[in-house]
């Protein structure tokens, strides 16, 4: 009894199996593991873990604030200063979908969050947007940034989805000390992907590869990227992109969507975290990851073979869509992967392992597994600055 409750203690403190193993090694602690999971083999047992907080979500729309009283979902992040700064989508009580900003110290709670947007994407024609409410519930403006710092520059690019003529991916940027001092001149933003097509999901490498800039812009049928000596777009140039639904059999995510967040450099190669839909589940988001060749991104080096995050909290099932886990913004902080999403196309959430333990598990093909952990949530002041 005293072994088993030892066993069961450790594991709801979040040790890992092999942890305890360390410590204690008798076939009598073994065969007492495997029971507390399931029966499960210790081969099968992950660590390539999720830990979803207990107090999520971090970010939830403001009846007080009208441009983001109904929605607020799928954010950008940097780490800038080691803080992580969010730009995240919010619809109003007018319909649009704009921008807001918020930031974290620690990445697990909001210290500061503006009451007013951060980026408004304009056009000439604000009518209802059929495609824009099917994607997220407004029915017009910008939606779903990605935020990414190229080699160092001092600049900020954001791609996201505009509203513009059908959906279509729009790329903007802003020197970092303007964003920093939340002065937000960004530039006037161009249209990437061709008119009178739907794209969404495009993202930027954080690096230069063999000195280009890389637009990876399509994960279905394979993964696409595009090369470019620079992000000006001045010729009205446009990547043109093909993206298809080809059913992977017998796989989790039998339907794949889209990129999620820019892709995050590691020892082993880029670390690809993607959305995508289980045939045998119909009508769920869930979360995947892959790795990809470090000078050959178009190549997939190996893939988790279950989803690293799935729709099975009540933030994620109840909302403007239920069922929906959208992750477009990760960063490693102090040794721990955080992965942002946004649950139901309602809240923006977090989710987070340790990094090289996520990254080891991943190139192993082991199974996930979700463990749930307690942050203290601090205040979070407005702020008009």
């Amino acid at each position: 009894m005293f072994l088993y409750q030892y066993t069961e203690n450790k594991m709801r403190k979040g040790w890992s199996v092999r942890e305890i193993l360390g410590i204690k090694r008798a076939g009598l602690f073994k065969k007492l593991i495997e029971k507390l999971w399931g029966g499960q083999a210790l081969d099968d047992i992950s660590l390539l873990t999720l830990a979803k907080p207990l107090d999520n979500p971090i970010i939830e729309p403001k009846q007080e604030n009208g441009w983001e009283a109904w929605q607020t979902f799928n954010p950008g992040v940097i780490l800038l200063e080691n803080k992580v700064h969010f730009l995240y989508r919010a619809v109003g009580q007018d319909g649009l979908s704009r921008l807001g900003y918020a930031v974290s110290a620690n990445g697990l709670t909001i210290d500061r969050r503006l009451n007013y947007p951060a980026y408004e994407h304009q056009t000439a024609n604000q009518s209802f947007n059929f495609h824009s409410f099917a994607s997220g519930g407004s029915w017009g403006g910008c939606e779903d940034p990605r935020l990414v710092r190229v080699n160092q520059e001092d600049t900020i690019y954001m791609t996201y989805t505009a509203c513009d003529q059908g959906l279509r991916v729009a790329l903007t940027s802003i020197k970092i000390k303007d964003f920093l001092a939340k002065k937000w001149r960004w530039q006037d933003p161009v249209l990437i992907s061709p008119p009178g097509e739907i794209h969404k999901n495009w993202v930027i490498f954080p690096e230069k590869i063999k000195g280009k800039y890389a637009i990876l812009h399509s994960i279905s049928p394979r993964i696409s990227i595009a090369y470019l000596d620079n992000l000006d777009f001045k010729n009205q140039d446009y990547v043109n992109s093909h993206y298809q639904v080809e059913i992977r059999k017998n796989c989790w995510d039998s339907w794949l969507r889209g990129a999620g967040p820019p892709p995050l450099k590691t020892e082993k190669g880029w670390l690809l975290f993607y959305h995508a839909m289980d045939q045998n589940d119909p009508g769920k988001y869930k979360v995947g990851v892959m790795l990809l060749d470090l000078d050959e991104p178009a190549k997939v080096l190996c893939r988790a073979q279950e989803p690293i995050l799935e729709p099975n909290k009540c933030y994620e099932n109840n909302g403007f869509k239920a069922g929906v886990v959208y992750a477009s913004g990760a960063v490693v902080k102090d040794g721990n992967l955080l992965l942002y999403y946004g649950g139901a196309d309602n809240y923006v959430c977090v989710a987070q392992a340790n990094f090289e333990e996520f990254l080891t598990a991943l190139s192993q093909n082991l199974k996930p597994k979700l463990k749930p952990k307690l942050v203290k949530k601090k205040l979070e002041p407005m702020i008009n600055d």
